[in-house]
C-alpha cells in the first residue's frame, strides 16, 4: 500500500515538473501555484491568508510547497480550522514559514549543506528557520519541531523566485 502511495506522489511530482517547467518561467509563483492540480490546498491556504499580493511581488522568494497530499497528513480538521477568519494569525505564520526571502535554487540549497557540514539553517520570512540537509541523495526540509519534509520536485522557475515541491507541511513552534 505504501508504494502505491510513493507510486502515486511521484507520479503526480512527474506531472507537475512537466506542467510547470513549460510555463513556470512565465509566471510568478501565486500563478503557477493556482496552475497546479496539486497545490489546490495551498492556493485556498494563501487566498485565505491574504498573501497573494505579497507571493505575486517582485521578490525574489525560495517557497517550499507542500502538496495537496502533504496537507492531507494534517490531523483532521486542521486545515478546515485555520482556513477560519479568525486563525488568519496562525495561518500567515505556517504559510511565511515555507518562504525564504531570495532565490536558491536545489544547487544553492546542496552547496549550503555541503559547506555546513551536511545541515543549513535557512531563516523564514516569518522569522524562524528551516534545517536544510541531504538524506539517501535527497534534499530534506526539517521544521523546528523535528519533522521532515522531502523535496519531491525542484527548481520549479518563476519570474519572482522558485518553488520546490515538499511532501510534508512544516510547522513552526
Amino acid at each position: 500500500m505504501k508504494s502505491v502511495k510513493n507510486l502515486k506522489s511521484l507520479l503526480l511530482a512527474f506531472v507537475l515538473v512537466l506542467g510547470s517547467n513549460v510555463f513556470a518561467q512565465d509566471k510568478n509563483i501565486v500563478e503557477t501555484a493556482i496552475s497546479s492540480d496539486v497545490h489546490t490546498t495551498l492556493v485556498a491556504a494563501v487566498k485565505a491568508a491574504d498573501l497573494v499580493e505579497v507571493l505575486s511581488s517582485e521578490g525574489p522568494f525560495t517557497v517550499f510547497a507542500p502538496t495537496n497530499d502533504a496537507f492531507a497528513k494534517l490531523p483532521e480538521g486542521t486545515v478546515e480550522s485555520l482556513l477560519k477568519e479568525e486563525n488568519i494569525g496562525t495561518l500567515q505564520s505556517i504559510l511565511k514559514y515555507h518562504v525564504v526571502a531570495g532565490k536558491f535554487n536545489a544547487s544553492d540549497v546542496i552547496g549550503l549543506i555541503k559547506k555546513n557540514n551536511g545541515k543549513a539553517i535557512i531563516p523564514t520570512v516569518n522569522g524562524s528557520s528551516l534545517t536544510a540537509m541531504l538524506k539517501d541523495g535527497s534534499v530534506y526540509i526539517q521544521d523546528e519541531n523535528g519533522n521532515k519534509a522531502k523535496v519531491i520536485v525542484a527548481d520549479l522557475d518563476n519570474t519572482n523566485g522558485v518553488i520546490h515541491v515538499i511532501d510534508s507541511v512544516v510547522l513552526p513552534k
